[in-house]
C-alpha cells in the first residue's frame, strides 16, 4: 500500500504591511500557531518576533485579580550566538528579557476587563534581531495585534515607538548608529489612538519641555500602526468571548456604603499606615458582628469591598483637594537624608520620605567585576549596577523573603537608568560600581527614594558624579474630563489612584521616567501637569534635603575601598606582562596583593586597598615593558665588569647595556676598575640598540650633563 501525502495549504494566511519610520513593518497571520486564540508573526526591518495569545476556557479558581502573564522569550540564535551557560541553552530570563516583558505588560494590563479571571498568556518569541529595529517595540506591536484580533476581551489596540533626541531634533525609532553616537535619550512610548498608556525613559538631563513635546509628537507617529491593527480587526478579528464575571455581593457593598462609610473614612484619615491598618481591621470586626448573620459569606468579598470603598473615599477627597494624610496637593511628606552610616562599606546613605525609607550602599571594585551580559541585546557588559531589595518586613508582612521578582528587577533597572548619565566615564573613574538599595520601610515611591539614596551613597563613596539626581512621583485622580494631579504619592494613593508617574532628574533636566497606569491612558494635558509638578519637586528635594546632607562627592575614597592606578603599555608587550601560562602576572599579584586587569589596548588597571602596593606593582610592570630609547640618558647600576673590555649597566631589571672601555672616560682607560666597580651608579647614554644588545656610553652622558 502506497503512502498518501498532500500539500499543506494556509487558506487563512494574510499579511499586513506598512512603512514605519522608514523601515518595513509586516504582520502575518494564518500560518503559524494555529491552536492559539491568536498568533502573529511580526517583522520590523529584519527583527522578527512570533507572538501568541492564549486564554483559558474557564476562570481561574481562587484568585481576585486578572491572571495575565506576558513573557518575552529571547533566543540567542536570533543574534547568531550560542548561550554561554554550561548547558549551552537558554535558562531563566535575563534582566533585559524581564524588563521587555514588563514593558509590554504595563500598557496592556489596564485595557483588559477588571473582573476577567481567565488566564491570559501572551508569549513573545524573539526569532531574529536587527539592531536598527527594537525587539521590544516589535514584540509590543505583535502582542497588541494578537490580542486585538483574538476573542479575548480587550480595549485596545496599542502601539509603541522609541523617541530619541540628539540635542537639536527628535528621532523616532532611532537606528543603532543614532543611538550610539548622537542620542541624548531613549524614551519608549505606548499609546492608543487618543491617549498615552506608558512612558519609559532613560535620558541625559533632557529639559522637561523637550521631553513633553517629544512625547506629543511620538503619539502622532504611532497612529499608522494603530490604523493597521484596526484594519486587521475589521477584516479577521474574532468576536470577543463572553466571560464569567467575578462574583461580588453588590447588596452588601451598598449596605456598607450607606451605613458604615463614615467609619471607614475615619479609618482612612491618617498619615500612619500602621494606624490605618489597625483601624480597618477593627472596622472589619464590627461589620462582621453586624452583618455576618445575614451575609454568611461576606468575608469572601471583603477584600474587594474594602478596595472599592476606599477608592471611593480617596477619589472623593482628592477631587475636593483633601489628601488621606492631610497634605496639600503640592506638599511632599517629611524628608530626611543621612550619609556615612555604615562602617567598612565604601559609601552609604539613608533617605526617608514619610514612612518610606531606603538604605543605599555603594561598593567599588575593579573593572573585571563588571557584569557580563549574554543576551540578544547589544550591551555586552555593565560597570554600573543597581539592585533593589524590598523584604516583606518593609510593608509589615510576616512572611519569609522569596527570590527576586519582576518588580524588584524593574525598580532596580529604573534607578540604573536615572543615574547612568551622571556616572563618570571609565577613563575618569576606572571602577565597577554596585549600589544596593534596601527598602527598610515602604509606604509608596520606594523606587524614587532609592534614586535619592543611591545618589547620596555614590557621593559618599567618592564617585565623581556629574550632577546629583532626585526622584519623585506624581499621582492622578479623574472624574470625567476633570482631573487632579498631586505630588509624592503614598501607598494608599498609589493603590487607589490612577497613575504613578515617576520622574527622576537633575536641576538641568530629566534622567529617567516610568509611568504606570490603572486607567485607559492619559491625555497630553495631564502629562504636562505631571512634568511641571515633578520638576519643582525634584529641585526642592535636591536643594532642601539631599545637598545639605552631602554637597558634593568626597575627594577621597573610603579607606576600605580599593585604590586604583591606571597605566598604558604597548599592546605588543601585554604577552610579556602576562607571561607563559600567566606566570608573570600571577607572581606580581602574589607579591603585591594587587588585582590587575589588562585591556586589549594596553591599558592596565592596578587595584589594592594599599596604594603603595599599587605603586610597587606599577614599577614592576614598568620594568618588564621597559624599552630604552636611543639618545636618552639613564642612571643605572653597574652589574658586571670585564676589566679589558667594558662594564655592563642595568637600565632596568633584566635590561642591561654595555659600556665599552673606550666609552668610559674622555681619556684613555687602562682597565674598567679605574673608573667603575660592580654596584656603582652611573649615568649612561643609549647609543644604539641592535640584535647583539644595547650599546651605552658613559662619556657621552657626562658630556650631555656638562660634566666633561
Amino acid at each position: 500500500m502506497s503512502i498518501i501525502t498532500t500539500q499543506k495549504t494556509y487558506p487563512n494566511y494574510k499579511k499586513y504591511e506598512i512603512q514605519y519610520e522608514g523601515r518595513p513593518l509586516s504582520l502575518e497571520v494564518g500560518k503559524m500557531g494555529e491552536l492559539c486564540n491568536a498568533a502573529v508573526l511580526v517583522k520590523y526591518g529584519e527583527t522578527t518576533v512570533f507572538v501568541t495569545c492564549t486564554a483559558s476556557a474557564r476562570p481561574k479558581d481562587g484568585v481576585d485579580y486578572f491572571p495575565l502573564s506576558v513573557d518575552f522569550n529571547e533566543k540567542l540564535y536570533a543574534v547568531g550566538r550560542i548561550p554561554g551557560s554550561f548547558m549551552r541553552r537558554e535558562g531563566r530570563p535575563s534582566l533585559n528579557a524581564v524588563l521587555a516583558s514588563r514593558l509590554i505588560d504595563r500598557p496592556m494590563r489596564p485595557l483588559f476587563p477588571y473582573d476577567l479571571r481567565n488566564d491570559v498568556i501572551i508569549a513573545c518569541e524573539a526569532l531574529s534581531v536587527d539592531y536598527d529595529c527594537s525587539p521590544e517595540i516589535t514584540a509590543m506591536i505583535g502582542a497588541a495585534a494578537a490580542v486585538a484580533i483574538s476573542d479575548v476581551p480587550f480595549n485596545g489596540p496599542i502601539a509603541g515607538i522609541v523617541l530619541g533626541w540628539d540635542g537639536e531634533k527628535y528621532l523616532f525609532n532611532p537606528t543603532q548608529e543614532e543611538r550610539k553616537t548622537t542620542n541624548r535619550m531613549i524614551t519608549t512610548i505606548a499609546a492608543t489612538h487618543k491617549k498615552i498608556v506608558m512612558i519609559e525613559s532613560e535620558a541625559d538631563q533632557v529639559p522637561d519641555d523637550v521631553m513633553y513635546e517629544g512625547i506629543v509628537q511620538a503619539h502622532a507617529h504611532v497612529q499608522p500602526v494603530l490604523d493597521l491593527i484596526d484594519r486587521m480587526v475589521a477584516e479577521i478579528g474574532k468576536p470577543k468571548f463572553e466571560y464569567e464575571h467575578a462574583s461580588f455581593d453588590q447588596a452588601l457593598f451598598d449596605l456598607l456604603c450607606a451605613n458604615d462609610m463614615e467609619a471607614m473614612e475615619h479609618c482612612m484619615d491618617t498619615d500612619d499606615k500602621n494606624v490605618r491598618e489597625t483601624r480597618v481591621n477593627e472596622w472589619i470586626a464590627k461589620v462582621q458582628e453586624k452583618y455576618l448573620a445575614e451575609h454568611p459569606d461576606m468575608m469572601n468579598f471583603m477584600e474587594e469591598i474594602l478596595y472599592k470603598m476606599q477608592k471611593k473615599i480617596v477619589k472623593k477627597w482628592l477631587l475636593e483637594g483633601h489628601r488621606v494624610d492631610g497634605r496639600k496637593m503640592n506638599e511632599i511628606r517629611p524628608l530626611g537624608a543621612e550619609v556615612h552610616l555604615i562602617p567598612q562599606v565604601h559609601g552609604s546613605a539613608l533617605f526617608t520620605r514619610g514612612q518610606t525609607q531606603a538604605l543605599s550602599i555603594a561598593t567599588l571594585s575593579t573593572l573585571s567585576d563588571a557584569q557580563k551580559i549574554d543576551t540578544i541585546w547589544e550591551e555586552e557588559s555593565k560597570r554600573f549596577m543597581h539592585h533593589y531589595n524590598m523584604p516583606p518586613y518593609s510593608t509589615g508582612d510576616a512572611r519569609a523573603a522569596r527570590s527576586t521578582g519582576r518588580r524588584e528587577y524593574g525598580h532596580g533597572a529604573l534607578v540604573e537608568k536615572a543615574l547612568q548619565c551622571v556616572i563618570p566615564p571609565v577613563e575618569e573613574f576606572p571602577y565597577s560600581i554596585r549600589v544596593v538599595s534596601e527598602i527598610l520601610s515602604s509606604n509608596g515611591s520606594t523606587s524614587q527614594a532609592s534614586i535619592c539614596g543611591t545618589t547620596m551613597a555614590l557621593m559618599d563613596a567618592g564617585v565623581p558624579i556629574k550632577a546629583p539626581v532626585a526622584g519623585i512621583s506624581c499621582g492622578l485622580i479623574q472624574d470625567g474630563d476633570d482631573f487632579t494631579t498631586f505630588i509624592d504619592i503614598q501607598g494608599v494613593e498609589d493603590f487607589h489612584g490612577e497613575m504613578d508617574f515617576k520622574v527622576a532628574g537633575t536641576r538641568d533636566g530629566i534622567t529617567a521616567i516610568q509611568m504606570d497606569l490603572k486607567n485607559d491612558g492619559l491625555k497630553h494635558e495631564i502629562i504636562k501637569s505631571a512634568f511641571e509638578m515633578t520638576r519643582e519637586a525634584r529641585i526642592e528635594i535636591l536643594d532642601k534635603v539631599m545637598l545639605p546632607a552631602i554637597a558634593e562627592p568626597r575627594k577621597e575614597l573610603a579607606a576600605s575601598a580599593p585604590k586604583m592606578i591606571q597605566m598604558k603599555i604597548n599592546p605588543d608587550k601585554i604577552r610579556e606582562v602576562i607571561g607563559s601560562g600567566g606566570k608573570v602576572i600571577q607572581k606580581i599579584t602574589a607579591e603585591t596583593g594587587c588585582k590587575i586587569d589588562i585591556d586589549d589596548d594596553g591599558t592596565i588597571y592596578i587595584a589594592s586597598r594599599d596604594i603603595e602596593a599599587c605603586r610597587t606593582a606599577r614599577t614592576t610592570i614598568e620594568n618588564i615593558v621597559f624599552e630604552p630609547e636611543v639618545g636618552t640618558l639613564y642612571y643605572g647600576k653597574v652589574s658586571n665588569i670585564r676589566s679589558d673590555f667594558g662594564a655592563w649597566v642595568e637600565l632596568a631589571p633584566g635590561k642591561d647595556g654595555l659600556v665599552k672601555i673606550k666609552d668610559l672616560e674622555f681619556t684613555r682607560t687602562e682597565k674598567v676598575e679605574d673608573v667603575l666597580h660592580v654596584g656603582d651608579m652611573t649615568w649612561v647614554k643609549v647609543m644604539n640598540i641592535g640584535p647583539r644588545g644595547i650599546d651605552l656610553s658613559r662619556k657621552d652622558a657626562l658630556k650631555d650633563r656638562g660634566e666633561d
